[in-house]
């Protein structure tokens, strides 16, 4: 077999392989003798067809089943010996495909980049150090109660944060437009759900009363149709209801799977999922502080058959996780591109970082980190024996693991500074970027 390799960029290979058309005659043959043993010729008995019949039968299609398990073979025993990493499927285009003649075809690729990931020293990493505080605990206690706020109907007049039932009907230059009435609406003055001026106009009825209000779409609202308009609302008050926050109790706790400990059992468990939320997101801002510093000392070029790949799989992710009909293909690539390349780039010094510095997954942080995510379940061990049992999530998490001790390793290198925060600036999520050239856009989540 003659193989010849150009190198047509950084990452891409054109290869051209010759194979001897005596291996592929001779594979042609081998199918065409199984075939004979097998084969059903009206006149003669099977396994006694002749050669010469055989040929004019089957022939053709056991050339072209033969051909095409030769490229295959023939160009993985190829890169093999010329040493390369092929990242993604080669475009095969045939040179000489004829009978008794040498096979010849090239073979297009991408091949991963060889590289040595340096400059660790000059990461510089800002580890954050929180606590869960007493008052942190209040504070959830507090935010708990309020996600659970209860509406009590009252006989006065309307004032920020009750909670209204009302019917409207919506008209732009006295005529109603679609979308613009319902029926028995609930809406909290103060939200922000409606259109500005919608929930202030409201303010001081009373159940039973009629109002006519003229709030203004906002220019940037979604319907372009409405936006920037001035509207006129007839709301009819149905009933003026106010917030009341519900004790903690026993009634309190038990929504939350607690039927026993009190108000200090309850406070003990909030403390626990406080630590672990905790954890978990010094963890993550700590681990994006050392990927950007590994991108930032080491711009690798990545090939683009990977690029794409994740490309789509973040598509069929975004598709899953939204639902509706839309297909993954439908979704602009541009809008995931710049996210593929970061993770496509990460995984490879990740890699890179793993075999350079001879990292394995260490077992018993592989254990502790499955009991640790058991914990949140009624029933741990059987969460833990679970994933003993199932070999690819016990793989998920030895991959996790190793990543972590990745980042360890880069931190033990890095220029590395801690800080103190208080509970809630560590918990808070890093805000997104916007997209490169273009300003940020708040969208309206008005409903009128």
């Amino acid at each position: 077999m003659q193989v010849s390799v150009e190198s047509t960029s950084a990452l891409e290979r054109r290869m051209t392989v010759g194979v001897p058309a005596e291996r592929i005659e001779a594979e042609v043959t081998k199918r065409l003798q199984r075939t004979a043993r097998q084969a059903k010729v009206p006149g003669f008995r099977p396994g006694k067809v002749p050669m010469n019949i055989i040929r004019q039968r089957y022939e053709a299609d056991a050339r072209q089943d033969v051909l095409g398990d030769v490229i295959q073979s023939s160009f993985y025993e190829a890169v093999i010996a010329e040493k390369l990493n092929p990242a993604g499927q080669p475009a095969i285009e045939p040179k000489v495909f004829e009978k008794d003649k040498d096979l010849e075809y090239v073979a297009t690729f991408e091949v991963y980049p060889e590289f040595e990931v340096s400059g660790l020293e000059n990461i510089k990493i800002e580890r954050l150090q929180a606590e869960v505080a007493d008052s942190d605990i209040d504070n959830m206690l507090d935010i708990l109660r309020k996600q659970n706020t209860r509406y009590v109907a009252v006989d006065r007049a309307a004032a920020r944060d009750d909670q209204l039932n009302i019917d409207f009907v919506g008209r732009i230059d006295g005529e109603e437009f679609a979308g613009g009435s319902a029926q028995g609406v609930a809406i909290v003055l103060g939200s922000g759900n409606m259109i500005p001026g919608f929930e202030e106009a409201l303010e001081g009825a009373v159940a039973g009363e009629e109002r006519v209000i003229n709030p203004s779409f906002p220019e940037n609202y979604q319907n372009e149709e409405l936006a920037g308009k001035e509207a006129e609302f007839t709301v009819k008050i149905n009933a003026v209801e106010e917030p009341t926050l519900p004790e903690l109790d026993d009634e309190f706790f038990t929504l939350f799977g607690m039927t026993e400990g009190g108000l200090e059992g309850f406070r003990e468990e909030v403390r626990k999922n406080m630590q672990r939320e905790l954890k978990q997101a010094l963890t993550n801002k700590l681990k994006i502080q050392v990927m950007d510093g590994l991108l930032a000392q080491n711009a690798i070029e990545v090939p683009k058959a990977l690029v794409d790949s994740e490309n789509y799989r973040l598509r069929v992710q975004a598709v899953q996780q939204f639902g509706g009909q839309m297909k993954a293909e439908q979704l602009p690539a541009e809008m995931f591109s710049e996210q593929a390349k970061r993770r496509v780039s990460l995984g490879l010094l990740v890699a890179q970082m793993v075999k350079q510095f001879e990292i394995e997954a260490d077992e018993d942080r592989v254990r502790s980190t499955i009991e640790d995510m058991a914990s949140a379940y009624q029933e741990p061990q059987q969460v833990v024996d679970w994933y003993y049992k199932n070999e690819q999530q016990l793989e998920d998490v030895r991959a996790l693991v190793l990543e972590e001790q990745v980042v360890e390793t880069v931190l033990a290198k890095a220029d590395v500074t801690d800080k103190a925060v208080p509970y809630e600036e560590a918990v808070k999520p890093e805000a997104p970027a916007a997209p490169a050239g273009k300003e940020a856009e708040a969208e309206s989540a008005d409903e009128a």
